[in-house]
């Protein structure tokens, strides 16, 4: 005949956990102090959702040992679903650390980012962030944890700035961050030139303002965002974003020996930054140098897979040096990202933020 243990174990094989909690429940008659009845019985209640009968019986595990990690983290996540943040709160803590398995140890964590998030603990928040986000780089619920929790580090920041020097150079400079998302470029940058008057050493101030100027289009703004990612470069001579920009500038205006200068210094500064690449990729093309080209675009795609511009140029060397299959390749790759940035523009426009298309977007 079975014991109440083995036909336990054989009805959570079976997927039966309504009867192997019974087994359990019996076995815990006889022998009140069995740790697997108390550990599996807590379990089966806690994923049926009855948090709180699963409390006792988990809690009853631990104290006959206290070791037991993820039954800790099922206690903690039931303490905190049943209203009690400081227990799920200690409990989650003690067992996160030494978790093995993946995924408990993900839901460990999200769960303390919102325990941390509502008692405004937000630095334990954006250390548990960044623990999970090496852990998996691309899990939708963590990035969207990310998001909010950033989101609110924000506005928290934005509103004591506001109360503790509403007319400075950085309130003015934030208010311009704020409103380039909303699309708003016009007000954006008369608060970076605001900002500008009342201090024009902020670092990346120039660089900033520039950034706006280039998305209005005319040819006076476009003139006078040069103007500032030169004085960027002057303010802090390795700015390699501004070289990036005065390359792309250069290049637009068909001034190669520039771009290619201004491209080089930002690569010498940056090696890894795939724009620069592509940029002097673009100019190496332009004076007949494809196998040095090639080079620069594979290695933007290296650090950078998702680039549309790098997949396209690359397909035009492969093309015209009679790869085909290869070109084939790289054409459907770009046409792949491009529709994903297109995606991409279409949903922060429906979110009501500006996101100006690039000229760097262009294959061309």
């Amino acid at each position: 005949m079975k014991s109440d243990g083995e036909k336990a174990a054989e009805y959570l094989k079976e997927n039966r956990p309504d009867l192997a909690a019974d087994e359990f429940r019996a076995i815990l008659i006889l022998d009140p102090n069995n740790l697997d009845a108390h550990g599996n019985l807590g379990a089966i209640l806690f994923f049926q959702g009855a948090y709180a009968d699963a409390i006792p019986q988990l809690r009853a595990a631990l104290k006959l040992q206290p070791n037991l990690w993820k039954t800790r983290a099922l206690l903690g996540i039931a303490e905190k679903r049943t209203g009690d943040p400081e227990a799920a709160r200690r409990d989650l803590g003690k067992a996160f650390p030494n978790l093995q398995e993946e995924k408990i140890r993900i839901q460990t964590g999200l769960e303390l980012i919102e325990i941390y998030s509502a008692a405004d603990d937000l630095d334990k928040a954006g250390a548990m962030i960044a623990v999970l986000r090496k852990l998996e780089p691309t899990d939708p619920a963590i990035l969207y944890s990310a998001y909010r929790l950033y989101s609110d580090l924000a506005d928290e920041s934005l509103l004591s700035l506001s109360i503790v020097d509403p007319k400075s150079a950085r309130m003015h400079q934030a208010l311009a961050h704020e409103l380039a998302k909303r699309g708003s470029s016009g007000e954006a940058i008369e608060n970076y030139r605001a900002a500008i008057k009342l201090d024009p050493n902020i670092p990346g101030i120039h660089f900033e303002l520039a950034e706006m100027l280039s998305t209005v289009g005319s040819p006076e703004s476009r003139q006078e965002a040069e103007s500032e990612y030169k004085v960027a470069i002057t303010a802090n001579p390795r700015d390699e974003q501004s070289e990036c920009r005065l390359g792309e500038i250069a290049l637009r205006a068909n001034d190669l020996k520039s771009a290619s200068e201004h491209y080089t210094r930002a690569i010498e500064l940056q090696p890894n930054d795939p724009e620069a690449n592509v940029g002097l990729a673009k100019v190496l093309m332009s004076f007949n140098q494809p196998q040095k080209a090639e080079t620069l675009l594979q290695h933007a795609i290296q650090v950078d897979p998702t680039n549309p511009v790098a997949h396209f140029r690359l397909s035009t060397i492969y093309r015209q040096s009679g790869r085909l299959t290869d070109a084939k390749r790289e054409v459907d790759e770009y046409q792949k990202y491009n529709k994903m940035k297109e995606q991409l523009r279409e949903l922060y426009h429906d979110l009501h933020r500006s996101q100006p298309r690039d000229e760097n977007d262009s294959p061309m």
